[in-house]
This record gives C-alpha cells, sequence and structure tokens, in this order.
C-alpha cells in the first residue's frame, strides 16, 4: 500500500493534485516496517500474541486501502469530489483540525447532558416501576404506548416549547436514552428472585435495604444492557438534532461539510463519529466488566 500511494502517480481531477499522498505512503511504509519486525523478532513474545488474532485483519486492511487508493486517487473512477482518496483525511486534520476538533468537544458536552439526564431518570423510574405496584399499574402502561416513539419524530415540538436550541437538544437526547433504560431496568428488578428477599427480610432488612442491596444489585446486568441500547439510540438523536438547531457539534459539521461540498471533511467527521461511539461503548462495558466481574462475558462488544 505504501509503495502505491507514492510510486504511483495520482490522476489529477479539476485544478490540483491530491495533496499529503507522500506523507501517506511515508506513514504506510513505516507501518509496514514495524509490523514485519514485530512478526519477524517477537512472533511469539507478548506483543506477537497480542496481535496474532488481528492477523487476517492486518492483511485485508492495507488490501482495502490499496483499493481505495487505487479507486480514487490514482484511477479516478469514483467521481470527485463525492468520493475522496485516504490522503484527504490528513489534509482535513491538518487544515480544519480546530473546527473539527471543537464539534468534537460540543458533540460530547451535548452527548454527555442528555445521556446522564436520560439515563439517571430511567434508571430511577425502572427501579420505582418495578418495586411499586402501584407505579406498575399506571406508569408501566404509559411507558409502553409512549416509549417506543422516536425521540427524533419529536423533534419540531421539542424546539417549539423549550427556552433555546441546545436544551431541546438535550431533551432528545435525554428521552432517546430514557426508554431503554427504564424498560431494562424495570424488567431486571421485576426478574429478582423472591427467595433473595426472603432471607433478607429474615435478618430484618427494611424496605430500603431490599430496594438498594438486593433489587438494584440483582439488576445491575439487565441495567448495563439497556445503557448499552441508550447509548446507541442518543447517538443517533445527537446527529439529528444537530443537524436541526445545535450551531455547533459533528451533526452541524456534517451538514456544513455537505453544504460547501467538502466531502473529505464530511468523510473525516463521520470518522471521528465512529471511533468516539465505539470508544464510548467500549468504556462502559469496560465498567461493567469491572462492576460485573462474575458475569464477565455475558454480553460481548
Amino acid at each position: 500500500m505504501g509503495l502505491l500511494t507514492l510510486y504511483w502517480p495520482n490522476k489529477v481531477v479539476g485544478f490540483s493534485d491530491w495533496a499529503f499522498t507522500s506523507e501517506l505512503g511515508a506513514a504506510l511504509l513505516a507501518v509496514a516496517l514495524a509490523l514485519a519486525t514485530v512478526a519477524l523478532s517477537a512472533g511469539h513474545g507478548r506483543v506477537g500474541q497480542r496481535l496474532r488474532p488481528a492477523g487476517q485483519w492486518l492483511v485485508a486492511a492495507p488490501l482495502l486501502l490499496a483499493l481505495w487508493e487505487l479507486l480514487t486517487a490514482k484511477l479516478a473512477l469514483l467521481p470527485s469530489p463525492f468520493f475522496a482518496p485516504p490522503q484527504s483525511l490528513i489534509d482535513v486534520a491538518h487544515e480544519d483540525w480546530s473546527r473539527l476538533g471543537l464539534s468534537t468537544l460540543h458533540s460530547l458536552r451535548l452527548l454527555a447532558n442528555g445521556f446522564v439526564l436520560g439515563a439517571l431518570v430511567g434508571f430511577v423510574t425502572g427501579v420505582w416501576i418495578g418495586w411499586s405496584r402501584i407505579a406498575g399499574y399506571w406508569v408501566h402502561p404509559l411507558l409502553r404506548f409512549l416509549g417506543p416513539v422516536p425521540a427524533s419524530a419529536l423533534l419540531p415540538l421539542a424546539f417549539f416549547f423549550a427556552p433555546s436550541s441546545y436544551a431541546a437538544a438535550v431533551f432528545l437526547i435525554a428521552l432517546a436514552s430514557f426508554f431503554p433504560v427504564a424498560v431494562l431496568t424495570w424488567s431486571g428488578v421485576a426478574g429478582v428472585n423472591k427467595s433473595y428477599y426472603d432471607v433478607a427480610r429474615t435478618v430484618g432488612a427494611s424496605e430500603w435495604f431490599l430496594v438498594l442491596r438486593v433489587a438494584i444489585p440483582a439488576a445491575l446486568p439487565q441495567v448495563f444492557v439497556g445503557l448499552f441500547m441508550a447509548l446507541g439510540a442518543s447517538f443517533s438523536t445527537l446527529v439529528t438534532a444537530e443537524m436541526m438547531g445545535v450551531k455547533a457539534g459533528l451533526g452541524w459539521y456534517l451538514q456544513w461539510a455537505q453544504g460547501w461540498a467538502a466531502y473529505a471533511n464530511m468523510y473525516a467527521a463521520l470518522l471521528v463519529m465512529a471511533v468516539l461511539c465505539s470508544g464510548l461503548i467500549t468504556l462502559l462495558f469496560t465498567v461493567r466488566d469491572r462492576a460485573l466481574s462474575w458475569q464477565k462475558g455475558t454480553v460481548k462488544w
């Protein structure tokens, strides 16, 4: 891949050639040399053991990158500017890193505010429905009726009633996070083995002890599944909300890049979003594995 990028000349399309082609080729050659050194000198060591499960991907990834480079920069078979080569992402990082970085920070702040709010309210609601018969009778039917409605469907109402576009976006993300956490928490609390309560009552446990020390710990596996689902739903709602009213963020950046036909910037933003979402879900499951070490491996990511 590195040799192809360096020594196969680009096909000039429009008024200029693709920048950072030589830098990309040199970087790819350096990575290839490092991997070859590891494979030859430390193939049976700790580094080699860690890389061995990804061996097929280490072969497939350069081939896919080479195909991408051929179809765009080298042969121009895919129309420009709709399809940009790999080195265009380096160009975006070099020229527009401040705007893209600021948009990422805005999205993280908005996602954190909405997700944490929705998850907390959903958790409390789920525990309440699962423990209280009255809440189960009155609140559970409302949750089943209104919960499946997509948060993005309430976008016009949210922007009408909210005092600002940012508050509306936080509300929509919180709403998207609320439903899966509430449902899975309720399911976990309602499914706790009754014998656990009987054993706790025999030693004089109060109602609060039963909720905080029996019901909630037993329901935590279900709660983490709800958090996983909520994070994915909140990310989808985040992009929609930022495209409609928020003045900064990755969703706004995507719309701005599309408006200016800066498709390389759009692909860079999509890559950042993929890395961000995957990283947050991985972090969530790391916390889950530490909190529930006795159930590690039940749900994989």
